[in-house]
């Protein structure tokens, strides 16, 4: 499956940088949200000028123009309307903006983590990239959705309402307008004091997601091994420490909203007190008093909205850094520059030497100094002791891993010149876990891959001996296939299926019988001897039986090849190591049967 391109210039860190690549290509619906907001703060604006009409109107009693009076009301109602129309609009597009937005960096982060190499998925559990994933960008999804309409729309409504106070009254635009500045400073910097407590906290809820999944992958072995117990106190441990972090979290950034309701105690006694004082020494009407009022809720409104949005802020800043980290992440694998030439490859190790920790002397290396030659559409079968560094060979063939020294060539390429996309294409591996998805069978095998047909499908189960219990599937290719419903036997058939799907020029079996009962392991060797037909392969084994049509055998043992060569040539001499090997498992049949 070809590996998946870098993200397109995702931003490193600031919101401001995250609203620009991900909110520009959708321009004309900011365009669109940007209309709707002036529109309906225009006639926000305009609804406590017609409220100061009326009241100064009605208050003449017996000489008030009734039919003005219920025309300003009317209109009044009109405008009211369209704000809440324009807001709901405003809403709807700003949410859609937001989640557009967002799903594109899930999509970024994603196809990001696809890219990296192995080292970086082994430091960090399945867990914690999903809350990095889901509960990160969740948070900014929130954000995002509500950044245009709360924020932009609120800054449009604060400063309109400062305007209209200049207007009204100078000397009072001039107070409210230090109020302003005062209030969205304090509230600024007491909002910095959010962020580190945020992050900490998506840290610790990383973690708790983390060691949920790990012990549910190894449920079976935690119930089997009598451990619960064991593993309920460490979750107990890590979900303490994900409450503690929270609350303290929340303290901090709720420090936000408890200034604001403070300062707007004193700035609506403070506008009061400029009303009555302007009332009573008749500078001002009764009306122009109550629209003084009416455009201090108007900087109350924007600026609660700010201070729900700075909480948000606080949240997305968080999200945002942690998310940087992730995106700054990069593949030690360098991307190379050339295709596998096409047709068979041969396989090449040219003193090849690995550690996975290559930057610390103190840890021993897995292979040393590994040369052998496979030549194209010849198997090898590998063999050695547990922790010989079998696996480790494979993993530097599909390039999960680049040597420490030495090179791998397939088809006179070195692996590090190759383009992964080529080389994932060219190279298949099948696994001993098989894992499958609860989707159709079509879609296990094809991985969704819609490019493929359900003719090629149907063929390929065929080709490795599943034709009938696919006859038996009631929606053919087209069937659920519900996690854990296969045996192990039949789960290697449909991995072998999957492989000759995209029908590669290599193929790495690990260890494919090691769990098998001797007559299913018959249906799967038949099986391999038609995948493996015209291919290069290599097959990790135990059993001897399953490397018995190899063309070649190589030993590996701590890391160094003990013996490479033709598997008839070294089944025939009495001191190789792989004849060795036979008479021992000779001798062990030979015990069981006595």
């Amino acid at each position: 499956m070809p590996d998946a391109p870098s993200p397109s210039s995702p931003p490193r860190s600031g919101t401001l940088n995250v609203l620009r690549v991900y909110l520009g290509p959708l321009k004309w619906q900011v365009v669109l949200l940007a209309a709707l907001l002036l529109t309906g703060t225009g006639l926000n604006l305009l609804l406590p000028q017609l409220l100061r009409r009326f009241v100064d109107n009605a208050k003449l009693g017996g000489g008030a123009d009734v039919g003005l009076l219920a025309r300003l009301a009317g209109l009044y109602i009109l405008l009211a309307v369209g704000v809440q129309l324009l807001t709901a609009g405003a809403t709807y597009v700003g949410a859609r903006v937001g989640w557009t937005a967002t799903n594109r960096l899930r999509a970024d982060l994603m196809r990001h983590l696809l890219s990296l190499d192995m080292r970086e998925h082994k430091e960090r559990t399945p867990g914690e990239m999903i809350e990095r994933i889901d509960g990160d960008v969740t948070a900014l999804s929130n954000f995002f959705s509500q950044f245009a309409v709360r924020v932009f729309g609120a800054a449009l409504l604060l400063t309109g309402a400062v305007v209209m106070f200049y207007l009204t009254d100078w000397r009072v635009g001039v107070g409210i307008t230090l109020f302003v500045l005062v209030t969205l400073y304090a509230m600024n910097r007491v909002r910095q004091k959010g962020v580190e407590p945020t992050r900490q906290e998506r840290e610790s809820s990383a973690r708790l997601f983390g060691y949920i999944e790990e012990r549910l992958s190894g449920l079976d072995d935690v119930r089997s091994l009598g451990a619960g117990e064991y593993h309920l106190r460490g979750f107990l441990r890590v979900q303490r420490e994900f409450f503690r972090r929270s609350t303290y979290s929340w303290r901090r950034r709720s420090l936000v909203w408890q200034l604001s309701m403070v300062l707007f105690a004193v700035g609506y006694v403070g506008i009061l007190g400029a009303a009555v004082g302007l009332y009573a020494a008749g500078a001002i009407s009764l009306g122009t008093a109550f629209l003084l009022y009416q455009y201090m809720n108007m900087v109350e409104e924007p600026i609660d909205q700010l201070t729900q949005q700075l909480q948000d802020l606080q949240k997305a800043g968080a999200s945002l850094g942690r998310v940087g980290e992730l995106l700054a992440l990069r593949s030690g694998l360098p991307e190379g520059t050339r295709d596998l030439p096409e047709g068979p490859l041969d396989l090449r190790f040219e003193h090849v030497g690995f550690s996975y920790a290559p930057e610390d002397p103190s840890v021993r290396g897995v292979l040393h100094d590994v040369s052998f030659c496979l030549p194209a559409g010849q198997t090898v079968g590998l063999l050695g002791r547990t922790g010989s560094g079998k696996t480790t060979l494979t993993r530097l063939v599909s390039r999960l891993y680049d040597p420490s020294t030495g090179s791998v060539k397939l088809g006179g390429v070195d692996t590090r010149d190759v383009r992964l996309a080529s080389l994932r294409t060219r190279v298949a591996v099948v696994t001993q876990d098989v894992q499958l998805f609860q989707a159709s069978v079509r879609d296990n095998l094809s991985f969704f891959d819609e490019s493929v047909t359900d003719a090629e499908v149907e063929a390929a189960l065929t080709e490795v001996g599943l034709g009938g219990w696919l006859s038996r599937l009631e929606e053919g290719v087209r069937t659920p296939l519900p996690t854990g419903s296969l045996s192990a036997g039949q789960a290697q058939l449909l991995a072998f299926a999957r492989v000759l799907l995209r029908d590669p020029a290599v193929i790495i079996l690990d260890e494919p019988s090691s769990r098998l009962d001797p007559a299913t392991e018959a249906q799967l060797t038949q099986a391999m001897t038609r995948l493996l037909a015209g291919r290069t392969a290599i097959v990790i084994a135990h059993r001897l039986d399953t490397v018995a049509r190899a063309d070649r055998i190589l030993v590996l043992g701590d890391g160094r090849v003990l013996e490479d060569g033709p598997r008839a040539q070294l089944a025939r001499d009495p001191r190789s190591h792989y004849a060795e090997l036979l008479r021992a498992g000779r001798l062990e049949e030979e015990g069981v049967l006595a």
